[in-house]
């Protein structure tokens, strides 16, 4: 019988992190039974545990941009399964490995969403708790435009306020109104209050 879980608040009110459900992120995935996960925003790296004397030619690993299926030849299916999120097909690679003394196949999954955590790799397998992830370091040249853009004005905001200096908005806001003023000198704006 499952515990049930318990209401855990924080101090400000909101939802505990901590959800009993969830498991803790080991290296952004997780260790299971038949194999073990990790993730940057951008790749899943996906490693099934297979017999030691299995070969490439005796694998069957197929994968469209939501499924996955790995097999040996002749046998069960190890997975048949859907990817919790789609995937770039074209940048996914696969290799065979000897890691802590365990041969495994190890699958490199190119997310299509590179701004989204996963909670787990394969639906109906069990979750991470994503808000306990630790997110790697990136810079900003590595960002598509859009969204270097969008940081960069985050960040400069960011700065203005502990300044207590106007954000980007309101500098523009006051652009704005300044060329208005020059466009128009025949209005009088000696009385008029701005917020």
């Amino acid at each position: 019988m499952k515990p049930e879980p318990t209401e855990d608040k924080k101090k400000d009110g909101n939802e505990s992190d901590d959800d009993p459900n969830l498991l803790k992120p080991v290296l952004n995935g997780a260790r299971l039974e038949k194999y073990y996960w990790s993730q940057t925003l951008g790749e899943l790296t996906l490693s099934v545990y297979i017999p030691d004397h299995i070969k490439a030619k005796d694998l069957n690993i197929t994968y469209t941009n939501t499924k996955l299926k790995i097999g040996i030849k002749g046998q069960p299916l190890i997975f048949d399964a859907e990817f919790c999120e789609k995937i770039k097909t074209e940048d996914t690679l696969w290799t065979i490995k000897t890691e802590e003394g365990k041969r495994i196949v190890e699958l490199l999954v190119d997310k299509s969403d590179k701004m989204k955590w996963w909670d787990c790799p394969l639906k109906g397998e069990p979750k991470i708790n994503t808000k306990k992830i630790d997110p790697e370091n990136s810079k900003l040249s590595d960002l598509d435009g859009e969204t270097r853009q969008t940081v960069e004005k985050m960040m400069f905001d960011q700065q203005q306020k502990m300044k207590g200096l106007p954000s980007s908005d309101e500098l523009e806001k006051k652009d704005k109104l300044s060329a208005f003023m020059k466009a128009h000198p025949e209005l009088d704006f000696s009385k008029a209050k701005f917020s």
